[in-house]
């Protein structure tokens, strides 16, 4: 079959399936061993963020052999094609090696206007978010269904998820605590689950900083294609990393990026 029998969509779907068979088994086990990226403070990797993103690359090797490919393990290889797979193995190791079910795998397909496909899975779960190629749908244990943010209008209503305090420096903190604030419910520690959550219509808000564009780019693509907005705290384009605000809509994203610009 050639590489063109497949599109760019049945190609997303591909990776996060090779991903989920690699990833499941060490999920949960007592055994499973840790290494620390960051002399200077914690950034674990473990041997299924490793062996997620070999798979991921398998594929795109086979299938999309002139893409580039853009990974948080094994770094950026520009193809020939002028498009980019970046992909996260395991967006939120941290919640992986305590066993929680915040993390998942990130895959964004790029060119140079930014994602215009995206992934989040989470595969403990069974949960996969899609969006792109005129899809906007989540697939899990109750089914099929149409991605849509939510029409919360003012910002005390509003539900607001974030990874911090765990991720950014003290000024990042002081710009989301201003938002929270305002917020009717805030929750922290959701890594990459908090995009999924405000895609699906179930929260309003999240806040980041210190991010990286595998972080960043597959959420910015569901998030987009589910009616949302994703930008940077002063309200440019957010899929190059650093600071990141998405909204459910227009009129809330207004509403925290008057706030987000003065940090």
């Amino acid at each position: 079959m050639s590489h063109a029998a497949f599109s760019d969509l049945e190609i997303a779907h591909k990776l996060a399936d090779a991903a989920r068979a690699a990833i499941l088994p060490y999920f949960r086990r007592a055994d499973l061993g840790t290494e620390n990226k960051d002399q200077g403070g914690f950034d674990p990797v473990t041997i299924a963020d490793r062996e997620a993103e070999q798979a991921m690359r398998a594929v795109l090797a086979e299938h999309r052999p002139t893409d580039g490919v853009w990974g948080e393990e094994f770094g950026r290889h520009d193809g020939s094609s002028g498009r980019m797979w970046v992909l996260d193995p395991i967006d939120g190791t941290r919640g992986f090696i305590s066993g929680t079910p915040t993390w998942g795998v990130l895959i964004a397909l790029s060119d140079g206007d930014g994602p215009f496909l995206g992934v989040i899975d989470q595969p403990y779960t069974g949960e996969r978010f899609v969006g792109g190629s005129g899809a906007a749908v989540m697939t899990g244990p109750m089914g099929e269904t149409a991605l849509g943010t939510r029409s919360t209008s003012d910002l005390n209503e509003a539900i607001v998820f974030t990874t911090f305090p765990e991720v950014g420096s003290a000024d990042d903190r002081s710009g989301f605590e201003a938002v929270a604030g305002q917020c009717r419910l805030a929750r922290y520690g959701m890594d990459c689950y908090a995009y999924a959550l405000l895609a699906a219509g179930q929260i309003d808000l999240v806040i980041e900083a210190g991010l990286n564009p595998y972080d960043i780019q597959g959420p910015i693509a569901v998030i987009q294609a589910a009616g949302g907005i994703v930008t940077d705290w002063q309200g440019g384009p957010a899929h190059n990393g650093g600071r990141a605000l998405a909204a459910a809509n227009a009129q809330l994203h207004a509403q925290a990026l008057a706030i987000l610009t003065q940090f």
